[in-house]
Order: C-alpha cells, then sequence, then structure tokens
C-alpha cells in the first residue's frame, strides 16, 4: 500500500466514525484557550488512526493532534488532525474534516482532507497533482482582491491578533468568510472555492496536508509576510497564485 492510498483509507475510516458520532454524546471540554474544544470524538477519531498507520507504516513516526505521537525507525513521518473543526462538530456544523499528511525528508509527499459531512475527499501527491472525489483539481482565476472570496480564521480568544487584517480584507474583497477548519479552508482554496486563506497560530497537523493540496491545484503558499511556508511556522497565506501579491500586501498595510 502507498502512502496516499493508506492516508485515503484511513481517513474515510476515521470520518466514517465522526458521522456515527455526531449528535450523540461528546464530552465537549476546553483545552485551556476559550473555544478550543475537544471531545470524545477527536480521541476516538485518532486513536483509529494512529492503530491504523501503526499496522500498515510501522516504520513511521506519528505526531497527532491530540498527543498521540510515535516515534518510527525511518524517515517517514505521518501528520495528524483526527477532527479539525471541532467546535463545528460539536454543534452539528457540517465544516468539519480529517487530515492526514505524509512528509519525509522534510518534504510533504502526501495529504488527505476529507469532509465527511460534505461527502468530499481531497487528496494529494507531491508532483501528481491534486483531485476532490478522484477529480483534478485547479485553484480559481479569479485576478483581483476585489473580485475575490477569501477566507481567514482566528482564535476567539485571540481574535486582535488577526483583526485589523480581518476589517482591511473585510473592506477589500468581494466576500471574507470565517468557517473555522484551517484544512477544509485549504481544501476549498485548492477546490476554486476560495482565492485565499491565512491564519494566524496554526500547528502543523492544521495546515500540512492543506498546503501539498493547494500547491497540488496549482496555487500558493507562503507565511503571510510573503515568506517561506513552513509546516510547523504559525502562519499560512494560501492563495490561487494570482491574487498572492496583492493579498501579502493588503495583510501587511494592514498589520502596520
Amino acid at each position: 500500500m502507498d502512502v496516499l492510498e493508506g492516508a485515503i483509507e484511513t481517513a474515510r475510516e476515521a470520518g466514517a466514525l465522526l458521522l456515527e458520532r455526531a449528535g450523540g454524546e461528546l464530552d465537549v471540554r476546553e483545552k485551556g484557550l476559550r473555544g478550543d474544544l475537544v471531545t470524545e470524538a477527536d480521541r476516538a477519531s485518532e486513536a483509529l488512526i494512529v492503530t491504523r498507520l501503526q499496522r500498515d507504516f510501522p516504520g513511521s513516526s506519528i505526531v497527532a493532534e491530540e498527543g498521540g505521537a510515535h516515534r518510527g525507525t525511518g524517515e517517514g513521518r505521518w501528520i495528524v488532525d483526527p477532527l479539525d473543526g471541532t467546535t463545528n462538530y460539536a454543534h452539528g456544523y457540517p465544516l468539519y474534516c480529517v487530515s492526514i499528511a505524509y512528509a519525509r525528508g522534510g518534504e510533504l509527499i502526501a495529504g488527505v482532507v476529507y469532509a465527511p459531512a460534505l461527502g468530499e475527499l481531497y487528496a494529494a501527491q507531491r508532483g501528481a497533482g491534486a483531485t476532490r472525489d478522484g477529480k483534478r483539481l485547479r485553484v480559481s482565476a479569479v485576478g483581483r482582491v476585489a473580485d475575490a472570496m477569501v477566507c481567514t480564521g482566528f482564535m476567539p480568544a485571540r481574535y486582535e491578533r488577526n483583526s485589523s487584517r480581518f476589517a482591511a480584507l473585510s473592506r477589500k474583497a468581494q466576500a471574507v468568510r470565517r468557517d473555522g477548519s484551517a484544512a477544509l479552508d485549504l481544501a476549498f482554496t485548492a477546490a476554486g472555492r476560495f482565492e485565499a486563506f491565512w491564519e494566524f497560530d496554526l500547528h502543523e497537523w492544521d495546515v500540512a496536508a492543506g498546503a501539498l493540496i493547494v500547491r497540488e491545484a496549482g496555487g500558493t503558499v507562503t507565511a503571510i509576510d510573503g515568506g517561506r511556508f513552513e509546516p510547523i511556522g504559525g502562519s499560512i497565506l494560501a492563495t490561487n497564485g494570482f491574487v498572492h501579491d496583492e493579498m501579502v500586501a493588503a495583510l501587511s498595510l494592514a498589520g502596520d
């Protein structure tokens, strides 16, 4: 089994688990910051994913949001968010997903974002393009922020970190959305639903799979200031490429 096939199968299994438990007793708790939730479903999904990956790829390391870290013997490394959009999930809002990425030698090799409530599976392999449900993905061709629908995210407890940029793009773009799942926002950017997505204070499991999917769909991914994107760097700006420089400039001016 290759890594992309393994990620797809595992994401589908975890997504089925999430759908089965949706609307039930979730044991919702805050992890620290206001609005940063974890549920019993997050933990169950992570346990399933870690078990499958250890079985099918026993030499690989695993890092997962809810603490499922395992050191492997090889260079391969899985980066897992078992439920991205937990608050959405807890409220029955269908924008949530499973995100699984695979890296080797510091390079992202494969990524999958599966939104079970939407029935959409996004996948990419380095150098081989990106797909949604098996059909090729391509970013939009919109060339101006004024004609673009863009998306962002922020923790309620850290709204001020992004507030000036949120306001500035609300005045500049055709529309701004905040959907609450960074991995899915990136997948939507790859699919041409959004022209751009930016966010601060993210972890690698939030962005690794989605960033690869955007790039393989023809988009551009950097840090918010336009510098080199690193999955562990905390900030991301992903666009269709055509509005990238304008987004960098707008976000920079708004942050001054």
